[in-house]
């Protein structure tokens, strides 16, 4: 198997430049988590608030983004960057960022670890997210339909239970498995709810928390997976090009790349690196000229043009 090439940090950067990009910190990955989680309850609030169809279409774009900003956070903590401590940093990850979205670090961790060593090599299991492109615009506005309206979410949520009820194994024992292997997301919805009925918005459980997630949230997670890796080459020798960097404004950081998760060349660059120090990585890497042979996009809109033009 072909291992993808790797930098060398201590090549690029003075050990003093090194020490300060690849610091750790017993605060700020908490603090992430608790933004993410300020973030849905101001803008569900919002709606609450002040009812009508502009804030409640913000209100679902922004609880998509932060409920994606949830499972960029479970990825830190896949590479032991929420925290120094390893079991305050997989509690944070697996149960404040995985489980609320019905993910798993425990399950994600080894299958993301082994993208990164195989990172646009033929081993690579994400690969198969990039394939498709460059498509055609229809094919791409095909897609962001299924986002939107439901499908993606419905297909990804119940597709593997429905695949194994045509099978011939028992029902009873499907469903008791499925119910296992989704309890800390069964858990986390049922104490979403219980709290808001108890507020008397029992219907903000389905409002602002399941539409958002069945809509927006795939919708930035396709954008971002775009972004990231789509139009990469494929056994690509230079580490400055195994992944994407997209330059995100100010709305683009919070409606579709939260907690510098634009930053992805140097997050493969320097995959230990916690996401907050990768915007200091580029700066670094830029004055010194390097950033010229990285692959990057002036933004979203850019990106998704090369990936529609087919």
């Amino acid at each position: 198997m072909a291992v993808a090439p790797r930098v060398k940090p201590l090549d690029l950067f003075t050990p003093e430049e090194w020490t300060r990009i690849s610091a750790r910190s017993s605060w700020r990955g908490i603090w992430m988590v608790a933004h993410a989680w300020g973030v849905i309850l101001a803008a569900g609030a919002l709606f609450v608030a002040f009812p009508n169809p502009l804030t409640y279409v913000l209100a679902v774009m922004l609880i998509g983004a932060r409920q994606l900003g949830l499972a960029i956070l479970m990825h830190e903590a896949a590479h032991g960057g929420l925290h120094p401590n390893h079991k305050i940093n997989d509690w944070l990850g697996e149960w404040l960022c995985a489980a609320p979205t019905g993910a798993s670090l425990a399950s994600y961790r080894p299958y993301h670890l082994s993208h990164h060593k195989y990172a646009q090599q033929a081993e690579d299991p994400d690969l198969v997210l990039s394939a498709p492109f460059p498509t055609t615009r229809a094919s791409l506005w095909r897609k962001v339909i299924r986002d939107l309206t439901g499908q993606t979410f419905f297909k990804q949520r119940f597709g593997p239970l429905l695949g194994k009820m045509k099978g011939g194994a028992p029902k009873g024992a499907i469903f008791a498995g499925e119910i296992a292997r989704q309890r800390p997301f069964l858990l986390w919805n049922l104490g979403i709810l219980v709290v808001l009925s108890a507020l008397g918005l029992w219907w903000a459980w389905l409002a602002l928390w399941i539409v958002p997630m069945a809509t927006w949230f795939p919708l930035v997670t396709r954008l971002r997976n775009i972004a990231e890796h789509a139009l990469v080459a494929k056994n690509e020798p230079d580490p400055f090009r195994h992944a994407r960097t997209t330059h995100a404004n100010l709305i683009e950081r919070a409606l579709i790349a939260p907690y510098y998760v634009n930053f992805h060349a140097e997050h493969h660059m320097f995959m230990h690196t916690p996401c907050w120090n990768l915007p200091l990585a580029h700066r670094v890497l830029e004055k010194k000229g390097l950033t010229q042979g990285m692959l990057t996009a002036p933004g979203y809109r850019s990106v998704l043009t090369q990936a529609s033009s087919r």
